[in-house]
């Protein structure tokens, strides 16, 4: 009796497990993932309306571009120091403090638009400062939402935390227009720092699932000495840890040579195919719509590794290798659709292995190492792009982009698979889950 009545028990477990929503399942992790959205969305209003406001103070598309790039510099140059700091604070006092610095922001420049005091140096240094405490809160966000469930659910917070970061960008884009209309743009800012401060509010009241692994971390007798906690460590590991150079080398030709569909596709569908602003608009939609759905199913996902995110990546660039040979639009439609599903779905897997493969006391400083090097990589990859595009044409790109992928890719594969990988001793320490056979990450 007792054995027949466990069956049905099991497979139920093993039902929720597959559940791209089973990390909800968690109270702390739906509170998180509002506390999350309200964030995002305030967020995406800020800068919708940062850049109108940059456009009202000097007339200048260059200068929006300059606050931007200014916003972002420090994650090439911060991100290290930023990722050690998440590794050696407390990560819940962390988020909360990061949260109040930028609300404290937001509301500063609110209240300086409201006076008309507001110019461009102003504008320049409050990016500056938010750029530079972005390093510390983006590490800490997204380790504290897989802080908070069981390690097999990580890959389903994540994709929750991928769709909530699309559905943030999409409101707070809608309100700002309406917010700067009824409001005045200060009312924007003043928004956004509303945003950081719920969620600063609800951080203290969140709390670990039971198996969660930073519960391990926490309730350890005793924690890695502040010496040992140095920058050089991170990023030591990082460098001589083959799945994740692996995962870097994957993701950052597939960023520089297949991923910037917003300047393949739109000299594509303006050019060759003859399209116009009304049908990159379509193509935008669709790639968003595919975005959602990869999320969707990349939550889904049990044993994520950079196996499975190098096989995803060379399907996308195959993909798109047809789609730069697509004779009409209605083509690159069909292709643009599973285009975008592969990708999120890649974006996923990877994220996962790279947020749960490092011992717990280094994820904050492999996250450092990884925004540096995704910095490098969105700073360089449309320039390089652009250049290919002069020289051989959309087309031409889409097409030489997606077999320079397809090929490194399956070359990798090949000499990992006749050569081997050797791998890194760890010196673990405690509350590390150094097995980590629940996600498999094995490269």
């Amino acid at each position: 009796m007792s054995a027949s009545s466990s069956l049905p028990t099991s497979a139920s477990r093993a039902a929720v497990s597959r559940s791209p929503w089973r990390s909800l399942r968690h109270r702390s992790m739906r509170w998180w993932s509002a506390a999350n959205f309200v964030s995002n969305a305030g967020t995406w209003m800020q800068l919708t309306v940062q850049n109108l406001l940059v456009l009202q103070i000097t007339g200048s598309a260059a200068a929006t571009g300059l606050s931007m790039s200014v916003q972002a510099a420090p994650a090439l140059f911060v991100s290290l120091l930023g990722g050690a700091a998440v590794d050696r604070w407390h990560r819940r006092l962390t988020v909360a403090v990061s949260q109040a610095l930028l609300g404290a922001v937001a509301f500063t420049t609110a209240l300086l638009v409201a006076l008309d005091r507001i110019d461009m140096p102003a504008l320049l240094v409050m990016a500056a400062v938010t750029g530079v405490i972005a390093t510390v809160d983006g590490p800490a966000c997204a380790l504290l939402g897989n802080d908070l469930v069981p390690v097999e659910d990580v890959p389903s917070a994540i994709g929750v935390g991928s769709l909530v970061h699309s559905a943030g960008r999409l409101t707070g884009t809608a309100l700002a227009g309406v917010t700067v209309g009824f409001l005045g743009t200060g009312a924007a800012y003043a928004a956004n720092g509303l945003s950081f401060l719920f969620v600063a509010a609800v951080v203290p009241f969140l709390r670990p699932a039971p198996g969660a692994a930073r519960e391990a971390v926490a309730e350890a007798p005793a924690a890695p000495a502040r010496a040992e906690m140095s920058v050089r460590e991170g990023l030591t590991f990082f460098v001589r840890r083959p799945r994740l150079v692996a995962l870097a080398g994957i993701t950052g030709i597939s960023s520089v040579f297949g991923r910037n569909y917003g300047l393949t596709l739109a000299v594509l569908v303006t050019g060759p195919l003859a399209g116009g602003a009304g049908a990159f608009g379509t193509v935008s939609t669709v790639l968003a719509v595919g975005g959602i759905l990869g999320a969707v199913l990349g939550a889904r996902l049990h044993r994520p590794s950079v196996r499975t995110v190098g096989l995803l990546a060379a399907a996308g660039a195959l993909l798109q290798v047809v789609a730069g040979l697509s004779p009409s639009l209605a083509v690159l439609l069909v292709l643009v659709l599973p285009m975008a599903v592969v990708e999120s779905v890649s974006d996923t897997a990877g994220t996962a292995v790279l947020q749960t493969d490092p011992p717990a006391h280094l994820r904050g400083r492999v996250l450092g190492v990884w925004s540096s090097i995704g910095t490098v990589w969105g700073l360089g990859g449309p320039p390089l792009l652009g250049l290919l595009m002069e020289w051989a044409g959309a087309r031409g790109a889409l097409v030489a982009g997606g077999l320079l992928i397809a090929g490194s890719i399956g070359a990798g594969l090949l000499v990992r698979r006749r050569g081997g990988l050797v791998p890194v001793a760890l010196a673990a320490k405690d509350g590390d889950v150094t097995g980590r056979s629940a996600l498999g990450t094995a490269a």
